[in-house]
């Protein structure tokens, strides 16, 4: 089983400039999932399409420096699909790697942006999305969901759950659908390993956000239950910069 590190880069030709392909040149992951590219694959140079020892796929949003996803490979899939549902491919959100045994489900969830003003847009491709995830493991499949779920699940999962329920990304919406990912047989990997407050993955630009470890907890790699008992290590890669997430990996027992 593979190794797998998730990292929204808040555009790919910005964390290049900031040592993305020397990170990834140290980390080797066999799979590295991206979010929020901002790219299209003609925009980019063969350094950042063909880094040594990977390939590289892409699901770029219709509109130009917007979401989209893609992934390093160190082996290629034998298939990869999108979600299949116009309304959220046309934003580039999701791509579906199939490997002989599991499937990995690179996903860039939409924000809710401020005072709910797409909400109902988010649970609906949240819902869309764990309806293809059900339908994978009634083929047999086990999945690994990864990505920014721009969801903080908990209030451990952010500094300040009061002051912010009321602000996307923990709107009472979004924490119920959390709920009913989990109840539908998904696990949280990263709680399967550590249960302290303070663990982040995203803290704003502003205030000194990271330097104070004020935060949020959104990007997580989720497997169903059935898988779960083969994961090893799930981890935040707290210390690795260039965006204003950092990378969450993922690594199995052999």
């Amino acid at each position: 089983m593979p190794t797998i590190i998730s990292w929204n880069v808040n555009g790919i030709r910005a964390a290049t400039r900031h040592g993305f392909l020397d990170w990834l040149a140290d980390a080797q992951p066999d799979i590295l999932c991206v979010q929020e590219t901002k790219a299209h694959k003609e925009q980019l140079g063969e350094d950042t399409l063909a880094p040594p020892g990977y390939g590289s796929i892409w699901t770029s949003a219709e509109r130009k420096g917007y979401s989209g996803v893609a992934a390093y490979v160190k082996a290629a899939p034998q298939g990869v699909e999108v979600l299949g549902d116009d309304t959220f491919d046309v934003e580039g959100r999701v791509q579906i790697l199939h490997y002989a045994t599991f499937s990995v489900v690179n996903a860039y969830f939409p924000n809710s942006q401020a005072e709910g003003a797409r909400i109902d847009y988010k649970l609906a491709f949240c819902a869309a999305l764990l309806k293809r995830c059900d339908g994978l493991r009634a083929e047999g499949r086990n999945v690994v969901i990864c990505g920014d779920y721009n969801i903080a699940h908990k209030p451990i999962d952010l500094k300040n759950p009061r002051t912010n329920e009321k602000n996307p990304g923990y709107l009472p919406g979004e924490r119920a659908w959390m709920e009913t990912f989990v109840e539908a047989g998904y696990v949280d990997t990263f709680r399967m390993f550590n249960q302290e407050p303070g663990q982040y993955t995203w803290w704003s630009y502003r205030f000194k956000a990271r330097e104070k470890n004020v935060g949020w907890r959104i990007d997580y790699h989720c497997v169903n239950e059935e898988m779960s008992d083969r994961v090893q290590e799930a981890s935040i890669l707290s210390d690795v910069m260039g965006s204003d997430h950092c990378p969450v990996l993922l690594r199995f027992k052999d």
